[in-house]
């Protein structure tokens, strides 16, 4: 039974052994990785293929964004969407030979200041939502899943104090409704709030600004496992593996895994 994860890496070559440890200690099937930050031509693939994942699909770029699938599982083919016209690595695509479709986001931060007018960092966030909105609803698509780091904390037990942060980027009432509306538009499983109720905490990042994160415990839930309606039957847990963020070097976002009935 496939064990999917998700991890924003924050620098595939700086964070290797680390990547390495975690397939290790945690036999994942597929890793969908974000914020590689290399360019194809430096990405480490001859490494990741040696730790026993021989298929491997990446798009990079020098220092920014990135994306990578990486499976045990065979791949039938693969593809990415060129997100708001930028030309930036933020999405590839898989189709897994067993039929699912696989797809990997890495969405916009959108920076300090919540206004698209004030901020174009914002206002690209918002229309990257708006588009993965658009083109997914054009295709009502069926066996598919999308993953990655989303930046946007939806729920009110999403982030460590739903008042204190309605302004601050992640967590605003505009991110949370243009997330909802995506999540609506095809009634998208949040895989990870299936057997998490709603007014239980879920966080997934903690801030490298914080002295000793795990004890102030003021996360946010920006990184997300999402299926088609199709599949929700075929989920049988989830996991956010909390202790990766203790990592020596860590990235700051904890990794997340789902595993799904093929």
């Amino acid at each position: 039974m496939p064990k999917l994860a998700s991890w924003n890496i924050n620098s595939v070559r700086l964070r290797l052994p680390l990547l390495k440890q975690i397939m290790d200690q945690y036999g994942f099937d597929v890793i969908c990785l974000q914020e590689t930050k290399t360019p194809d031509e430096f990405f480490p693939l001859e490494e990741i293929k040696s730790f026993g994942y021989e298929h491997v699909k990446f798009r990079g770029e020098k220092s920014y964004n990135g994306v990578a699938i990486i499976s045990k599982l065979p791949i039938a083919d693969s593809f990415h969407w060129d997100m708001c016209a930028k030309g930036d690595k933020r999405h590839i695509a898989v189709r897994l030979e067993s039929g699912q479709e696989l797809h990997n986001f890495y969405i916009p931060a959108g920076g300090d200041i919540p206004n698209r007018e004030e901020n174009p960092k914002f206002a690209h966030k918002l229309d990257f939502v708006d588009e993965m909105t658009e083109r997914f609803g054009k295709h009502n698509p069926k066996n598919t899943i999308i993953v990655g780091d989303f930046n946007i904390a939806p729920h009110e037990h999403d982030v460590w104090s739903h008042k204190q942060l309605l302004d601050v980027v992640s967590h605003t009432p505009i991110e949370v409704e243009k997330l909802t509306r995506l999540k609506d538009s095809i009634n998208w499983i949040d895989s990870h709030r299936i057997f998490t109720p709603l007014d239980q905490k879920l966080y997934s990042w903690w801030s490298y600004r914080a002295k000793d994160w795990a004890k102030s415990n003021r996360g946010r839930r920006l990184d997300h496992i999402w299926l088609t309606p199709d599949l929700e039957d075929k989920l049988k847990e989830t996991s956010i593996y909390k202790d990766t963020r203790g990592l020596e070097k860590p990235s700051d976002h904890a990794v997340i895994a789902a595993t799904i009935e093929f």
